[in-house]
């Protein structure tokens, strides 16, 4: 395995540590929108498929987390999941990255695991970010003086054991792809000592950075908004997070292999094998 998770120096220019004050306040902002509306009457829509579901809330969630960081730094390219906001990571100079509601599933359906994730990158690099949960009362954070939880640092398990381990299978499969998923839960099962899905990969990747947690797997291209934060968590938390090469994962990168470090080879085969299939 040869991934490197160097600790990459931003520029000052970059002011990294506002940035990562912008993205909680950012990510507190778009929360309180979700929350307002939470358990409360909502108009659903489908975008890409029946499991595939977004409100308004969303949208408007969005809007707010772009005005906070407008007012900031308003020249800043901006990449989120709702609307026309840009859908790549520029390769070069500072961008934001939103994901207004993680888990609008979760939301529509009541249930608390949702958040508001925001990551502030340089050069494609996450420098801070943010995943505020406000029905669970949770906020994950991490910037240039490390990764915390609710105002506490943070730090992966130090499990070693895969049958000890507990794992998760992040993003949904879709229906044409169905024999994947089965190969998951297969692979899964077969190697560590009981498997999660909690339907956010932002508050799953804010798990592994606790040690609630020992990984989080995927053998699909992950949306940007889906993941950058989160794994800037756990590696600020002393985690690894590789591609299903055992490179260290890009925003671009297919499949998304994260975990305490401790189980990570083995986390990788089942990665493999889900991929075979």
């Amino acid at each position: 395995m040869s991934e490197r998770d160097d600790n990459r120096e931003v520029d000052a220019e970059y002011e990294p540590e506002r940035r990562a004050s912008v993205a909680i306040s950012a990510a507190e902002a778009g929360a309180a929108i979700a929350a307002d509306s939470f358990r409360g009457d909502l108009e659903v829509e489908q975008k890409d498929g029946k499991t595939d579901v977004v409100t308004q809330v969303d949208r408007n969630a969005q809007t707010r987390v772009i005005e906070v960081i407008r007012e900031a730094f308003p020249d800043d390219p901006i990449v989120g999941e709702e609307e026309d906001a840009l859908k790549q990571v520029p390769e070069a100079g500072p961008a934001w990255i939103v994901d207004p509601i993680d888990g609008t599933n979760n939301y529509v359906d009541g249930i608390r695991a949702f958040g508001t994730a925001i990551a502030a990158v340089v050069d494609g690099e996450p420098v801070a970010g943010a995943t505020v949960c406000p029905a669970l009362e949770d906020t994950y954070r991490v910037g240039p003086k490390g990764a915390f939880l609710n105002g506490e640092p943070l730090s992966v398990s130090d499990c070693t054991d895969p049958e000890r381990a507990h794992v998760c299978p992040t993003f949904w499969w879709d229906f044409d792809q169905r024999d994947q998923y089965a190969a998951a839960t297969r692979a899964l099962v077969d190697r560590f000592g009981d498997v999660r899905r909690f339907g956010c990969a932002q508050l799953e990747l804010g798990m592994v950075a606790s040690g609630a947690l020992e990984g989080v797997v995927t053998n699909l291209r992950a949306n940007p908004w889906d993941t950058v934060a989160g794994v800037a968590l756990i590696r600020a938390a002393g985690g690894t997070v590789t591609d299903l090469e055992g490179e260290r994962w890009r925003h671009d990168s297919r499949g998304l292999v994260a975990s305490n470090g401790g189980v990570h080879d083995e986390l990788l085969e089942a990665a493999r094998e889900i991929d075979a299939a």
